[in-house]
């Protein structure tokens, strides 16, 4: 699984700084999962080739008062979801009794813990921290988040501790991952009873009964499987509980660790945003998808027919998963669930030949071609595989920098048709290769070069 890094500190010692610097975002609102509160940002970063998952808490100050107090305790409980805690401290404002008091706690959740000694610009580095070393932390770096100073050494070691994975590796293993992803009460743990034939997980008929992921290994006709029930993501203002605003994180987890997602949505509500939203994130993740509409029996046939309009128009974006009506409580349409995870872990896994790639890349330049850029075409001249769940497509040529989006998509849903790829995403990356004839051409120009200065020099000598 991805790492999940929290950021913990007083207020205004840089945590959204590093945060932005580490996502690679303008702001640090720019987390789009649903279920969170405004006081939490999650967003995704990657170095070194490895991908991480962080966590902005809001400031602690232990002088809270009013809500701002739950809103402390919060933020403590966010570390019980982190794998590994950066405490942030103000190297301008020096160690203070809030230090202190959150190192304490730190101590408590028994987590990894770095010390992050933040705007260390203009100071000595050792004499800024030297009175850090009070809280008890061995690992420390200093940093200045606003300029990237010391972050990338800091995440280097900070990563060292997690496996690294190895993403042209054979994702094809003993078991599929099977993720089980939806709304609250929409179904999720009836229908991994339903497929597994026992009472295997806990269901009751109230939202939030699953608080974390549960992973169940079984085998259905010869062919290994984990299913991986997860907590539901609510609607910010619906959560309630404290444990549950966290549990989105095991259930982004989730969705990273499988390799094809099941998502649930509930029929008698219809298709609503926080759908949408976890289907993209199942697509960012580039997972397999198929996608169950449960609680299918005893719906008008007027309200079937809405509910099959609603998909096909607003489902666009993933129109390459396969959808069934089912119902998880009396199984109908269960079984077949079976076929489309298979056909999406098959298309997520195997392997794509260069030269049907490139066989297809051109017969789809040969149907639409690249636009122009500055009076020349864009040129896409061979494919091969770049990795899987998802294939990746790697697509050389050149001016690749300029196709647009929307060609790229184009490309995309030829592959995926041609290539038989249903209930995968697929991925299509450029290189730009360079000119190989382009050290001759320099040679060339340095001969002439050298030729019209013997005719000028000639000329002047004659003259």
């Amino acid at each position: 699984m991805i790492p999940v890094i929290a950021l913990v500190g007083r207020p205004n010692v840089g945590k959204s700084t590093l945060f932005n610097r580490l996502t690679r975002s303008r702001d640090a609102l720019v987390a789009n999962y649903s279920g969170l509160t405004r006081d939490r940002k999650y967003g995704d970063g990657e170095m070194f080739d490895r991908r991480f998952m962080v966590i902005d808490t809001g400031g602690i100050s232990g002088e809270e008062e009013g809500i701002d107090v739950e809103m402390a305790e919060q933020s403590l409980l966010a570390m019980d979801e982190a794998d590994v805690v950066l405490f942030i401290v103000d190297c301008r404002s020096g160690i203070v009794s809030a230090d202190y008091m959150i190192a304490e706690k730190l101590r408590r959740k028994n987590r990894l813990v770095y010390l992050v000694a933040n705007k260390i610009d203009g100071l000595d580095p050792a004499a800024a921290l030297a009175d850090f070393y009070q809280l008890g932390f061995a690992g420390m770096f200093a940093t200045t988040a606003t300029h990237g100073r010391g972050v990338r050494s800091m995440m280097e070691e900070v990563l060292t501790a997690f496996e690294v994975p190895n993403d042209n590796a054979d994702d094809r293993t003993d078991s599929i991952k099977i993720g089980v992803v939806g709304r609250p009460n929409v179904g999720k743990s009836t229908l991994v009873n339903r497929l597994l034939g026992e009472d295997r997980v806990v269901v009751f008929d109230q939202p939030g009964t699953t608080r974390d992921s549960v992973y169940i290994d079984f085998e259905r006709r010869g062919q290994n499987y984990t299913l991986i029930d997860t907590a539901g993501v609510r609607k910010r203002k619906n959560i309630k509980l404290a444990i549950e605003k966290f549990s989105i994180v095991k259930t982004l987890q989730a969705i990273d660790d499988a390799n094809v997602v099941v998502l649930m949505i509930d029929a008698q509500e219809g298709l609503v945003e926080q759908d949408l939203h976890l289907i993209g994130s199942v697509i960012d993740a580039g997972r397999g998808l198929v996608i169950g509409i449960n609680k299918w029996d005893g719906l008008e046939p007027q309200h079937r027919e809405h509910i099959k309009v609603e998909i096909k128009r607003r489902l666009i974006f993933a129109d390459f998963a396969k959808v069934h009506f089912i119902s998880a409580l009396h199984g109908t349409g269960v079984g077949n669930l079976y076929d489309s995870i298979g056909a999406a872990y098959s298309a997520a896994t195997d392997t794509l030949s260069a030269s049907r790639l490139t066989k297809v890349l051109a017969g789809a330049v040969e149907d639409h071609q690249p636009p122009m850029v500055h009076g020349r075409r864009v040129k896409l001249r061979f494919a091969h595989a770049g990795g899987r769940n998802p294939p990746v497509i790697i697509i050389h040529g050149n001016q690749t920098d300029a196709v647009p989006a929307q060609y790229t998509r184009y490309l995309e849903k030829i592959f995926r048709r041609e290539l038989g790829l249903q209930g995968t995403p697929v991925r299509v990356e450029y290189r730009t290769g360079d000119n190989p004839y382009k050290h001759k051409a320099v040679a060339a120009g340095d001969r002439q070069g050298m030729k019209r200065k013997k005719i000028v020099k000639y000329s002047k000598r004659n003259d």
